[in-house]
């Protein structure tokens, strides 16, 4: 059974742990919680690194996703079908904002061809994605802890990441307990553009 062959972190906050909590026992996925407001960057490495040491793929998912109705049956032929790529299981409306034009751009190219999926850059969220396990100990090599989580991943990774056209999970886009530092405040809404 393939579905085996995958297991699932959640990334958490302890603001929101019963949020966390909740999504980790829907999935059965393992929980890394921040106690100490460490913030997105440290969370989301220790994630990768519990990752590294699984004889498997693994899913990271961040705890205020929002997962489709039959998720894990949806994402395990994405991972058979993309062994080698990053896979982000989100594409976001709102932030950010220097990204949304191309991904409009992008995903009406895709409709015109068919296509299931877009490639951008850059990781641009940390939603939900997926980093192939043989790639795992080059990303965390390459791992800049000054940067937001998303960027230090998508950077380490260092090619351009996958996004299917309808997002697996979806953001509950509440109040965001990461202090930006640019100190500015997100009022963009942070939704999917396309949900499966």
């Amino acid at each position: 059974m393939v579905a085996a062959q995958v297991k699932f972190v959640v990334v958490g906050h302890h603001s929101r742990r019963l949020q966390a909590d909740s999504l980790a026992s829907h999935i059965g996925a393992h929980l890394v919680i921040d106690e100490g407001n460490h913030g997105a960057n440290w969370n989301h490495r220790r994630a990768l690194e519990w990752a590294a040491v699984q004889p498997c793929r693994v899913v990271v998912m961040e705890d205020d996703a929002l997962p489709v109705p039959w998720f894990i049956n949806k994402i395990i032929p994405w991972l058979n079908d993309k062994p080698d790529d990053l896979i982000s299981f989100y594409l976001g409306t709102g932030r950010p904002p220097q990204y949304q034009a191309q991904i409009a751009e992008r995903l009406i190219a895709a409709d015109r061809t068919r296509a299931d999926y877009i490639k951008l850059p850059q990781l641009i969220h940390g939603v939900c994605y997926s980093v192939p396990p043989q790639h795992l100990p080059r990303v965390l090599a390459r791992w800049d802890s000054s940067k937001p989580a998303d960027f230090a991943l998508g950077d380490a990774w260092g090619a351009p990441v996958v996004y299917p056209c309808w997002s697996l999970v979806d953001h509950a886009d509440g109040e965001p307990v990461e202090r930006h530092p640019d100190g500015e405040a997100r009022a963009e809404r942070r939704r999917a553009w396309r949900v499966a």
